[in-house]
């Protein structure tokens, strides 16, 4: 099996990973292999969905053309590839809905968002998807700081943000606005216009501690908002913002979420960053939230 390292597991793979960091183990924490998955889903589910049912412990997934899976107890997953199905969709199931399922049966909290490193902390950019949390950090990236995480901000029991992969996923139109030359990157699914933006000369290895949250949001104004979330306020968004939370009721891990969420929303700031969604200006954008970290550094 090959030996990679992701969200500070050990992970065994049947599949090549190519995103991932190789490394060298005696002992798996997570393993990835082939195998029979059923096709009528589990024996006694506690949620169902199409094409996805959780029941504690185990998931339940199944993608048309691509894969079935079935990830259980937070250290194994099974996948059984349809037939004619391509690589590059099954590896990018793996390191989403398959891997963020393995978090959550580990009772990490799961954000969907990016991280960046802020001196010896990160911050991390949440949001509904098209908001723009991985174009800006591509563009944090591109200003000389490190990243953590794409799409999955993984949280440990010590509310610290492990390292994910070297990698972003962007879509073509950003790719051309951040001036990235599209003939150097890779699909990461030949089925979809979007492209892995390789990131290991800034890729942060280390877990660090979440200084803040930035909920992306946008508007119809040509204004750049930012709006202090304090308190118990801070609750939903965390709730609203994790990853897959349909699996947090399948799973039956209510309380140890809200747990999580509680001590993080005790630990860090909290803003809501509401742009203009007619007109996506990056470097404003960017500029406006150096600005308002600084705020946070001075007032610390």
């Amino acid at each position: 099996m090959r030996q990679y390292n992701a969200f500070g597991l050990n992970i065994a793979s049947e599949f090549e990973l190519p995103s991932l960091i190789s490394t060298s183990f005696k002992k798996a924490d997570v393993c990835i292999r082939k195998g029979s998955v059923c096709k009528k889903g589990l024996k006694n589910p506690w949620r169902t969905r199409p094409f996805c049912q959780q029941a504690p412990s185990e998931i339940w997934l199944h993608v048309p053309e691509v894969a079935r899976f079935y990830i259980t107890r937070g250290n194994e997953v099974i996948v059984e590839p349809c037939m004619n199905s391509d690589q590059q969709s099954v590896r990018l199931f793996i390191l989403g809905s398959c891997l963020g399922a393995v978090m959550h049966q580990r009772n990490r909290l799961v954000i969907h968002g990016n991280a960046i490193r802020i001196g010896d902390s990160c911050v991390i950019f949440a949001g509904k998807s098209g908001t723009g949390k991985s174009t800006l950090a591509a563009a944090f990236y591109q200003r000389g700081y490190e990243v953590l995480a794409d799409d999955l901000s993984v949280i440990d029991q010590q509310l610290n943000v492990q390292p994910s992969y070297p990698q972003i996923k962007l879509w073509h139109d950003t790719v051309e606005k951040l001036g990235l030359d599209i003939c150097e990157l890779n699909k990461i699914r030949l089925q979809i216009d979007k492209y892995a933006y390789p990131m290991a000369e800034r890729f942060c290895q280390k877990p660090l501690p979440v200084r803040a949250v930035y909920v992306l949001n946008n508007h119809r104004n040509d204004q750049i908002l930012f709006q202090a979330i304090e308190g118990g306020d801070k609750l939903p968004p965390l709730k609203n913002h994790t990853y897959r939370r349909g699996y947090i009721d399948g799973l039956g891990i209510q309380a140890q979420h809200f747990k999580l969420c509680s001590q993080l929303a005790n630990q860090i700031e909290m803003t809501r960053v509401t742009r203009p969604s007619h007109k996506f200006e990056i470097d404003r954008l960017v500029e406006s939230i150096e600005a308002d970290l600084r705020g946070k550094v001075l007032a610390a």
